[in-house]
């Protein structure tokens, strides 16, 4: 594992230690390696035996791993791949898909439709002709659209190891027996040697063994902006995936080139641990989910309670066994809004449509609710608030400071500092190659930036050759290189202030050469802790000429300093205005990075995510050091920011989070990043800079990798979840209608106004366009300048209820009863008359109680688009799509009324024109009544002198 001790591989590589040292015992170094290994023991007998493999010397970590300089002999690599077995995630066991797409169909509101269908089909055997077995198969439709969309949702979770996987390079050069070899990246083992150069990735954890100006990037595994370097030497550092001789596996190497010893492959290494933590975080429910699945309960608890009571009335006044059987059916499908999930799920989908028209991929449909109900942000700082790039912000130039920008093209004004410009231009180890003919630089990202600074100040640079090199060290903390110039060999040399600075003697200034003294070298250091604290790396830039003969610090002295250079990874510019509208909206941003707390910090203010003078800055050194009321009470923080986090403390973050009542949305582009971007109600990857790993974990994905976008998604996800409450009272209010008939039916003895089959038509058909339409309403422009919605706020509260089923519901009912009522008593019907199921009369009178329910739709779906703003307020025709449901329903009412195939298929017959004007005052007053009822609310709502602006949601 990645925290290997000394003692620890003693004891888990004992049987091939005493393998290797069988094999070597005819050998003269068998006596050698017996005593190299004892001393070895002897010192871990003293008290070192915590000691970890980084903290060895180069001697004693190979000879923890029984390896030498030879690597390991293929035999012995064939026995030690047998047992730590191939390098490469594997993947856990997992539930079969078959057996997971069934268990979708047994949850607990497909129980119940199930149940419901069975019994449909049931009745059609006992007593056919009465359309029961098309109730059956529609709701078997219902049942299979829901079960197979849920399980759509849960088949992302097998695409993150595939994702891992693709991270890790497929070849890999390495030292066997002595011999140089290429081998696929699965064989590796623990004790193989591998060589690497730079811009390969690195396979598995390795110690480094030699060096050569190694520096690595590590952002995909620890969040960390900077390229590090790395040497060979034994590490103090505590802790494994810092030190300065370990590369984790994932990472790569920006420069340089390195030999390394590997310790740790497959789910042993870093990566394969934050992989076990990717698949085995559970995934977060959404709060949409949890809200549909009690709404189910709810509604199907109230359908089959009703059902039950009016059989047992039915049971108790005679009434034939299948006939109260079939109409206790008919109640549940009356009551039961089939059409919502479907509904639901259309309406999302084009949401989802929405958003990606504004860079916004949507991977899980409920995630576009979810994100509208976040009430926390825990967003990264490298590639989701930054550029992701490095760039020169600030310069100090001889004695003057400079922002970098005032030099960008114009080389008039960069002429003036040719020699320091010409130390950036050549002072790196940078590939260079053309990609579309524009040159395209390969390497450490800020020595990109340092060349394209200094190319943009200066038109032209002439011709020079190389004649040597002293590489980055990490000791001396400075780099340099001597190349041939018309005035002779010159020496260019960049690094760190505190180790350039005192190489310096003179100082370029306005053109001319000075002694450095004691108060410009003070200049100089005010310079560096200025940018410094505004979260800048700072870099020293000198030169000497003529260079001279020699290498290392004999070149390094009495050098001409030319200037600093402060570099930053920006703010994407978008990213303060969309800071601002999430706490306009009640959302809290909290920075999780894996960078220098400074660093940090600095991004912060310049976005405005921090403006106090004091916000809570913790570290992940201190973080472990955290109880988890201690976590909670720094969450409670106003302004809060976590920096050096590594992925289980990011984790832990998410989890405190939601422990406390939040819903948490993650930003990510990171391997590191997840774990939490699964855990978390939703995960934010970006699609350009992040890594497949965070985008097969993620619920939507930044195709810009814009911070701003997620507004985008906050105000969509608000209309959302109004939008739904829109359409679930829309379908409500017909479900009463629907129902009433069935209570006069069983309580006053007359025929059944409204055939099971002919409710399950308006539920799944004519209502449907025009639901959807309500369900894909634009968002209110107060959406953003409102809390976030508890969570606690139910999809269907008692004022919806109330409005539903007790007033709009009523008076829908109430008119399709009265059209029922019309063309019997038109046919010459009188009350206690029976009426035959293929009575003409009959046939009509079922056709107009449908025929009105679905008139008072076309009313009810204005009324609907806001529970407290008029329809003529909301508009008639802005909604495109409620028109054409519109146009659809009056289609398939004249078809269902007037065509021979409507007629036999919802056992209808044509009604007589007069009934549409007979429901004409109907549906005036139901839009009066409901015009009157959203009046009173805003008068009630309406603010007084000491009440802030009014905010209603629709």
């Amino acid at each position: 594992m990645a925290n290997l001790s000394v003692a620890d591989s003693d004891i888990g590589d004992a049987r091939y230690c005493r393998l290797e040292l069988d094999q070597r015992s005819a050998s003269n170094d068998s006596a050698n390696h017996l005593k190299s290994r004892a001393l070895w023991r002897a010192t871990l007998n003293t008290g070192n035996a915590l000691v970890k493999i980084h903290q060895l010397s180069v001697e004693a970590a190979l000879d923890s791993l029984c390896t030498t300089a030879d690597g390991l002999s293929a035999a012995e690599a064939q026995r030690r791949l047998r047992e730590y077995g191939p390098n490469r995630i594997e993947k856990m066991a997992r539930t079969p898909a078959a057996l997971r797409l069934l268990r979708e169909f047994v949850q607990f509101f497909s129980v119940i439709l199930w149940v419901a269908a069975a019994l449909a089909f049931v009745a059609e055997w006992s007593a056919p002709g009465q359309g029961m077995a098309r109730i059956g198969y529609a709701l078997i439709g219902v049942i299979l659209v829901s079960g197979i969309f849920s399980f759509w949702q849960e088949y992302r979770v097998e695409q993150t190891l595939n994702a891992l996987q693709k991270l890790l390079p497929r070849q890999v050069n390495l030292l066997r027996g002595g011999a140089l070899a290429g081998l696929a990246v699965e064989q590796l083992v623990p004790g193989d040697f591998v060589l690497l150069d730079q811009g390969e990735i690195v396979p598995a954890d390795c110690r480094l063994i030699e060096a050569f100006g190694v520096r690595v990037n590590n952002a995909t595994v620890t969040g960390e902006a900077m390229p590090q370097a790395r040497d060979s030497l034994p590490s103090p550092e505590d802790d494994l995936t810092r030190s300065r001789n370990i590369l984790l596996a994932g990472t790569s190497i920006v420069s340089g080139q390195g030999k390394a010893v590997v310790f740790a492959t497959g789910s042993r290494t870093e990566f394969g641990r934050i992989a076990h933590l990717a698949q085995t975080s559970g995934a977060a429910v959404s709060p949409l989910r949890r809200q549909l699945a009690y709404l189910s309960r709810l509604i199907a608890a109230l359908a089959i309670g009703i059902g039950l009571i009016f059989f047992a009335v039915g049971v108790a006044i005679e009434v034939p066994f299948w006939q109260d059987f079939i109409f206790s059916i008919g109640i549940i499908v009356a009551m039961v809004p089939e059409g919502l999930l479907p509904t639901l799920t259309l309406a999302l989908v084009l949401a989802a449509q929405r958003l990606a028209k504004r860079n916004v991929l949507i991977r899980h449909l409920g995630s576009v609710e979810t994100l509208g109900s976040a009430t926390v942000i825990c967003t990264d700082k490298t590639g989701t608030l930054t550029e992701n790039r490095m760039r020169a912000q600030e310069l100090l130039l001889g004695r003057e400071r400079f922002a970098a920008a005032a030099f960008a093209n114009r080389p008039e004004t960069g002429q003036r500092f040719f020699p320091f410009f010409e130390a950036a231009n050549l002072c790196h180890d940078l590939k260079e190659t053309e990609v579309d003919g524009s040159p395209v630089y390969l390497g450490d990202p800020m020595e990109v930036a340092l060349v394209e600074m200094a190319r943009l100040a200066i038109a032209h640079f002439p011709a020079v050759r190389r004649i040597s090199e002293v590489p980055f060290d990490t000791d001396r903390m400075r780099h340099s290189v001597v190349y041939e110039t018309l005035a002779g060999p010159v020496l260019y040399c960049k690094g760190a202030p505190e180790s350039v600075l005192p190489l310096c003697r003179q100082i370029l200034d306005g053109g001319q050469t000075r002694p450095l003294d004691a108060a410009t070298s003070r200049t100089i250091t005010d310079a560096e802790e200025a940018m410094a604290e505004k979260g800048l790396r700072i870099l020293a830039f000198a030169m000497r000429q003529p260079a001279g003969n020699g290498a290392g610090d004999v070149l390094e002295h009495d050098l001409i300093f030319l200037g600093l250079v402060g570099l930053e990874d920006p703010p994407r510019p978008e990213v303060p205005e969309a800071i601002g509208k999430c706490r306009e909206a009640g959302i809290k941003v909290i920075m999780v990075t894996g960078d220098h707390p400074h660093t940090a910090v600095a991004i912060a203010r310049e976005i405005g995510l921090v403006r106090s003078a004091d916000p809570a800055i913790i570290s992940g050194d201190q973080m472990r050091k955290l109880s988890g009321p201690q976590l909670d009470q720094v969450l409670r923080s106003p302004e809060v920011i976590f920096a050096r986090i590594a992925p289980d403390q990011k984790m832990r973050i998410v989890e405190a989070l939601k422990n406390a009542g939040h819903v948490v949305a993650v930003t990510g582009d990171g391997v590191n990043d997840a774990p939490a971007l699964k855990a978390a109600h939703i995960g934010i990857a970006m699609g350009v800079a992040g890594t497949e790993v965070a985008r097969a974990a993620s619920d939507m994905v930044l195709l810009d990798d814009n911070f701003a976008s997620i507004v985008s998604a906050v105000e969509e996800g608000r209309a959302v979840f109004q939008n739904i409450r829109k359409f679930l009272t829309y379908v409500l209010v017909h479900n009463v209608a629907e129902l009433v008939p069935f209570l006069a039916f069983a309580l006053f003895q007359i025929p059944l106004a409204l055939t099971p089959i002919q409710a399950l038509a308006i539920d799944m058909g004519t209502d449907s366009l025009t639901a959807l339409g309500l369900g894909v309403e634009e968002p209110d422009p107060q959406a953003m300048r409102q809390p976030p919605r508890s969570q606690n706020e139910r999809l269907m509260n008692l004022p919806l209820a109330l409005r539903a089923y007790l007033f709009l519901g009523i008076i829908e009912a109430a008119a399709a009863m009265a059209a029922f009522f019309f063309v019997l008593k038109g046919g010459g019907w009188s009350y206690g008359q029976s009426m035959a199921p293929n009575d003409p009369v009959y046939l009509a009178a079922t056709a107009a109680c449908l025929g009105a329910i679905i008139f008072m739709q076309i009313v009810n779906v204005f009324l609907c688009r806001s529970s407290v703003r008029s329809a003529f307020a909301t508009g008639l025709f802005n909604n495109r799509l409620i028109v054409w449901g519109v146009v659809l329903e009056i289609v398939l009412l004249m078809a269902i009324d007037y065509t021979p195939w409507g007629n036999a298929l919802l056992g209808t017959a044509a009604v007589p024109g007069d009934l549409w004007l007979f429901m004409v005052p109907f549906a005036l007053g139901m839009l009066v009544l409901e015009e009157l009822r959203k009046w009173i609310v805003r008068r009630t709502l309406r603010p007084g002198p000491s009440i802030g602006p009014l905010r209603i949601r629709p």
